[in-house]
């Protein structure tokens, strides 16, 4: 059994992103100055060095203030030059219009890392954001490495440092877990939350603005810290992404990662001319960036601790099915359906394990899954139990769930539970302590030994839930980028005339063309300008057929009349072209020369219909999304993301994970659709992506899915702008 702690790569740490200068300095200084170090109780310049020096900081600390002679009775020096020894990090406590200059004294001194708890800069805007800018170029310039501004500090409970630089009332215990936080006063909450919850913390780093040392300096330290076997992480928001995919796609196959983003809401909208980009417009990005390099994500701080305590302490599950040891119905129902909900599975219990149970449980119990001894089950009872079904081979993880009835302690429920897993450990096993009696006694003696304690039944399936993922995503294969045979240059050189012309969309003939260029394909059609040529055109296709608009000003042609449908022979097509050629300029309000003709398509009948596109992110770059398609894409919303690239796993867990699989799979009677077919549409279109960056926007809605391949019917390309 593998746990999160064995994940850990036994190397030592110190080095931080390629080019970039070690963190050591700042997480593992040998001395501190306390730039603006206070006599005045609750000040930040008080407390932090109160806290340096209560928790027993193994290092020298010098207090910097032009106004003190002795700080807490230790000498003051007026300025950061006075001081005789080295310095390897200066926390800088002063009025944000000093910074800088603090600053620049600490890079002459030879200060190798600055944490700047000041605010006032980019948070602020105008002045600030230059402020900041400045406060940078001083620290590139010396090579030294910021935290902050506008930050609390960090922490480094290793024993041979104990360094709590932060100005936080709170000193977590040790532990395995590196926790990083963007907002200080989360911060603040999450040192308070950790001890309290008995998550023994490694390192603690409040990034505050992140001009320079970032989350992704972060994780990558701690995946070499072998001190650290999980990292947690509160963001507010990504410096760059990209470079965090990389990073944590690989570490999380060592270490997990379980972040807490905010900002999920799609209050900021733009305009958007593809449904692919209308649907990107919440925080899709970021699920699909989590996604594909295996970061757990989770809504509150309240979910992130109820992950972290099952995480930092229990073995990841080889499987999903769940045992579940209860003394009243009610949880355990309540436990078995939230399993269901999470993707987990109620074991099914060996015969072994039933006769097992039967010899000291009474007739009234239940033997089954959830095992229910009922309300008279003893603490003695709760050993047996969870140690016989810990030895089923059909159970890969144990919740066990207490409700205090007269006479039976929380305290020597859980000490029972403690005992079992002491003598069949190598499964997790979380507990569920319900009810206000003995409860902080009782989960204070889960936490001892490393047995996440919870309140309420849900958190722990949640939390368990989790981990089983985790074990998924290290059983995923990475997966691989594939190529294939394409046009690229006459693609390039289409893409290329029309963003000459300063158009920001091509047209529907030249979609088709760029399609067909890279292998997808498309329904047979032609171009007809006339009613003679647009019956001709169908009897070469054959019929049915259908007749489309075309105008660069009609972009959703149903919408005005510009299309029609299951035309079966000349007189219909006739009368359908004339009809548009009527209709659409006035519905549309154009002048009729801008209606450049018509579309004759074959129609495509039976399969189902599906969407493939790309939108660009800013920050993100290329998104490519697949899901149901056809007039209710927007409506149902049943599409899924990833980042581009896009490798066949990715493809492959695209399909897989709509809502509507089932429809493509075959119910009913009906005949699957070729998945393997449109996953390779996916990757071609992570192919047409990376070959032309012009490409902004782009969707195939419908792409037909047959049983054996499919068809694009009706598809739009968007470009960039001409002015970008």
């Amino acid at each position: 059994m593998t746990t999160s702690s064995e994940l850990v790569q036994p190397t030592a740490p110190g080095t931080s992103l390629p080019g970039a200068v070690s963190l050591d300095p700042v997480l593992r200084p040998r001395s501190i100055a306390v730039i603006g170090a206070s006599r005045t109780p609750n000040t930040i310049g008080y407390q932090i060095l109160d806290n340096l020096l209560r928790h027993g900081y193994a290092g020298a600390v010098y207090p910097v203030n032009p106004k003190a002679e002795v700080i807490h009775s230790i000498r003051a020096y007026h300025s950061i030059a006075e001081i005789p020894d080295p310095v390897d990090l200066a926390m800088i406590v002063v009025p944000k219009q000093h910074v800088c200059s603090v600053a620049e004294q600490c890079g002459e001194k030879g200060v190798r890392g600055l944490v700047v708890i000041s605010a006032g800069f980019r948070e602020v805007g105008g002045e600030g954001v230059e402020r900041e800018r400045a406060l940078l170029g001083i620290v590139r310039r010396y090579g030294m490495r910021l935290v902050g501004p506008n930050c609390m500090g960090v922490l480094n409970t290793a024993p041979d440092l104990s360094m709590n630089a932060t100005f936080a009332p709170t000193m977590p215990p040790p532990g395995p877990v590196a926790f990083m936080s963007q907002s200080g006063a989360m911060g603040v909450t999450i040192l308070d939350y950790a001890a309290e919850y008995g998550v023994g913390i490694s390192q603690f780093v409040s990034v505050g603005n992140k001009p320079d040392v970032s989350g992704n300096d972060l994780i990558h330290y701690w995946s070499e810290d072998p001190r650290t076997g999980l990292i947690l992480m509160y963001m507010e928001n990504f410096g760059n992404p990209r470079r965090f995919t990389a990073l944590a796609r690989e570490i999380t196959r060592r270490k997990p990662i379980i972040v807490v983003k905010s900002g999920r809401s799609g209050a900021g909208s733009r305009a958007a001319s593809s449904h692919t980009a209308a649907l990107a417009e919440t925080d899709v990005a970021t699920d699909a960036l989590f996604a594909q390099c295996g970061v757990i994500r989770v809504d509150t701080v309240e979910e992130l601790f109820d992950l972290a305590m099952a995480f930092s302490h229990q073995p990841i599950p080889r499987g999903k099915r769940v045992a579940i040891v209860t003394n009243a119905g009610g949880p355990g129902i309540i436990i078995a359906d939230a399993c269901e909900a999470q993707g987990l599975v109620v074991a099914e219990l060996a015969e072994a394990t039933r006769q097992r149970l039967a010899a000291f449980l009474p007739e009234e119990a239940s033997l089954g899954n959830p095992v229910d001894m009922i309300a008279s089950a003893t603490p003695r009872s709760y050993r047996a139990a969870v140690e016989s079904v810990l030895a089923d081979p059909g159970v890969d993880a144990v919740i066990a769930t207490f409700v205090p009835p007269l006479g039976v302690r929380q305290e020597d429920v859980a000490e029972a539970i403690v005992e079992a897993v002491r003598e069949h450990g190598g499964k997790p096993v979380l507990a569920v302590l319900m009810g206000r009696e003995g409860l902080p006694q009782g989960l204070a003696e889960l936490q001892r030994v490393g047995i996440p304690g919870y309140r309420f039944p849900e958190s722990a399936v949640r939390a368990l839930a989790a981990m089983h993922r985790h074990r998924l995503w290290l059983e995923r294969p990475e997966g691989s980028l594939r190529s294939f045979p394409a046009d690229r240059d006459r693609v390039a050189a289409l893409v290329h005339h029309a963003h000459s012309e300063g158009r920001s969309r091509l047209s529907e003939v030249e979609v088709m063309e760029v399609l067909e260029a890279y292998g997808i394909p498309v329904a047979a059609h032609r171009v007809a300008r006339t009613a003679e040529e647009a019956t001709r055109a169908a009897d070469e296709i054959g019929y049915p057929v259908v007749l489309k608009a075309l105008s660069p000003r009609v972009i959703h042609k149903s919408d005005v009349g510009g299309v029609r449908v299951d035309l079966r022979d000349a007189a219909e097509v006739r009368a359908a072209f004339q009809q548009i050629w009527r209709e659409v300029p006035e519905r549309a309000g154009i002048p009729p020369q801008e209606l450049e003709g018509v579309l004759v398509q074959a129609m495509a009948r039976g399969g189902k219909e599906t969407i493939i596109g790309m939108t660009s992110d800013p920050a993100f770059g290329p998104l490519l999304m697949f899901g149901l398609g056809g007039v209710y894409v927007e409506a149902l919303r049943d599409v899924v993301f990833r980042i581009h690239p896009v490798t066949e796993v990715d493809a492959r867990e695209m399909v897989g994970s709509i809502r509507g699989v089932r429809l493509l799979e075959g119910i009913r009677g009906e005949p699957p659709t070729d998945l393997a077919a449109i996953e390779e549409v996916i990757q071609r279109i992570s192919q047409l992506v990376a070959d032309h960056e012009l490409l902004h926007e782009l969707d195939i809605n419908p792409w037909m899915a047959y049983a054996e391949g499919g068809v694009a019917v009706d598809a739009r390309i968007m470009l960039r702008s001409a002015r970008s």
